[in-house]
């Protein structure tokens, strides 16, 4: 099972949108890694958002390309300062599940589930991108890939 983290693409300001949807530079760059994602053939069960405009946004540019069996759903436990000790004893080690979420909570998950402790940080986020955790039999989570907007 793989556990695929995407921060949602960049945002506008909340004067512009109060519900700070995508801007068009978060929409090319979502597209852009969703397209590379597509054409690797990333394995998606299941894309769940946080229910945020822009994190739905970024779930639909996903699925566009991805496809996953399961569809889009907006799920609870996954918004920017969320428990993530408790969401992260929820993961379902049946389906390859993509979320689109927020900082900090993407990475305090990362660093919970690789560290066992999410207050260390183990991997800066980039918005549209992707993070792919894998569970080794026996072991721990472990960083297996990342696709990121930028590489500097």
């Amino acid at each position: 099972m793989a556990v695929y983290l995407v921060q949602h693409g960049k945002s506008l300001a909340k004067e512009i949108d109060p519900e700070q949807g995508l801007s068009d530079e978060g929409i090319r760059d979502a597209k852009r890694i969703a397209e590379v994602a597509g054409h690797y053939k990333i394995p998606v069960d299941i894309i769940a958002h946080s229910g945020k405009k822009r994190a739905l946004q970024t779930a639909e540019i996903y699925n566009d390309m991805l496809q996953p069996s399961q569809g889009i759903i907006a799920l609870s436990g996954i918004k920017p300062l969320d428990d993530v000790p408790a969401f992260a004893e929820t993961l379902d080690n049946d389906k390859n599940m993509m979320l689109v979420s927020h900082l900090p909570f993407l990475e305090k998950l990362t660093s919970c589930l690789v560290a066992g402790n999410e207050n260390i940080c183990v991997f800066k986020f980039q918005n549209g991108g992707i993070v792919c955790l894998d569970k080794l039999p026996e072991t721990s989570w472990v960083i297996k890939w990342a696709l990121m907007p930028q590489v500097s």
